[in-house]
């Protein structure tokens, strides 16, 4: 989970904490391993979680298969309970099984506005539900994040967390909590998300959007 090396200076943040209304688990023993991985990775929980029932988390840049496992040890650590979107080709056997028991949930690129109407209807069925995603929708190189996530927070009223897995500061950083701007086009508004992620590095720099 380490084959890049930190580069920079750690910066001094809080480490987030999960306050009584964000949806989590209690078992000690996946907090136990998410911390091991995270401590002999070299890496950190930084940032602020914020107190809600209810948001959505983007988590970028996504250049890299190996942001999942660092990504997996930093929901367990926490004790994040938390719904995340893949894609449908990594919910087939023998991986499938995994994927849907740590949260994932499969779509299809191809039903996109679907994914989205469902996505949003949900938040409307449950009391607590955090919802993750990456903004760009594949690891590999694109030119501008996908606008997913922002019509689903809009559609279902919820705030936007920003999560950045930093492979230069070796980071897993959270934070700021963002409102959608409904007015504004959403490219714009967007634009504006992203800017919080100018700072971060991607394991491949090179890919990121």
């Amino acid at each position: 989970m380490s084959p890049t090396p930190a580069s920079g200076t750690l910066a001094i943040l809080p480490t987030p904490v999960l306050g009584p209304a964000v949806p989590q688990h209690r078992g000690r023993v996946f907090r136990f391993v998410g911390h091991l991985m995270l401590r002999l990775a070299g890496w950190k929980l930084t940032g602020a979680i914020p107190d809600l029932p209810q948001f959505v988390v983007i988590v970028a840049p996504h250049t890299s298969n190996w942001d999942f496992p660092v990504g997996l040890a930093a929901k367990w650590a926490l004790g994040f309970r938390v719904k995340f979107l893949g894609k449908d080709t990594l919910f087939k056997p023998p991986l499938g099984w995994f994927m849907r028991a740590v949260g994932g949930i499969p779509v299809n690129r191809k039903t996109a506005n679907a994914v989205v109407d469902r996505s949003a209807h949900e938040f409307t069925q449950r009391e607590q539900l955090v919802l993750v995603l990456a903004p760009e929708g594949t690891r590999f190189k694109v030119d501008k994040w996908r606008s997913g996530f922002w019509h689903i927070a809009r559609t279902a009223d919820v705030p936007i967390v920003c999560a950045a897995i930093d492979w230069g500061t070796k980071q897993v950083r959270f934070g700021p909590t963002l409102t959608v701007q409904k007015d504004a086009e959403p490219s714009v508004d967007i634009a504006r998300i992203k800017a919080h992620y100018d700072d971060t590095r991607g394991y491949h720099p090179d890919l990121q959007a």
